[in-house]
């Protein structure tokens, strides 16, 4: 399992699904430091470090990212293909976390090389027990390179 605090990038525009998340992954107690930003852009400047997020120390570079489709000012299809586009960036693991079920949407994720398509369910209790499957693989049982 890991040791070490990762950092996760959630890209969720969603107050509330953003809670459940976070929530989702202080009750498991993994160890994850959990950065969050609600539309494409901030995504990309974040991962670019731009603007307000042009410090690594404060911004640091996600183990993981958790991204939405339907997001504000940039879709995230064109995030993911911006991050698989990116030498730097490309080797990030990218879970698109959607309320999507839609064919054309997998198939596109899945094409600009997400890791893993996972729908949002749409009670509590089964988003809870989501995040506790997808926290203990990502978090605790996936490796990441050195």
């Amino acid at each position: 399992m890991q040791e070490q605090t990762l950092s996760v990038l959630l890209v969720e525009d969603d107050p509330a699904h953003a809670e459940i998340t976070r929530r989702g992954l202080e009750s498991n107690a993994l160890p994850a430091r959990l950065e969050h930003v609600e539309d494409g852009q901030a995504a990309l400047d974040y991962l670019f470090r731009q603007g307000r997020f042009s410090d690594p120390e404060s911004s640091p570079r996600p183990d993981l990212i958790l991204l939405d489709l339907r997001l504000p000012k940039v879709e995230g299809l064109e995030v993911l293909r911006r991050i698989k586009a990116d030498d730097q960036l490309r080797r990030i693991p990218v879970v698109v976390l959607t309320t999507s079920a839609a064919d054309p949407d997998v198939q596109g994720a899945y094409s600009n090389q997400a890791s893993s398509y996972l729908v949002k369910p749409a009670d509590y209790d089964a988003f809870a027990r989501l995040f506790d499957s997808l926290g203990h693989y990502w978090l605790a049982w996936n490796r990441y390179p050195g």
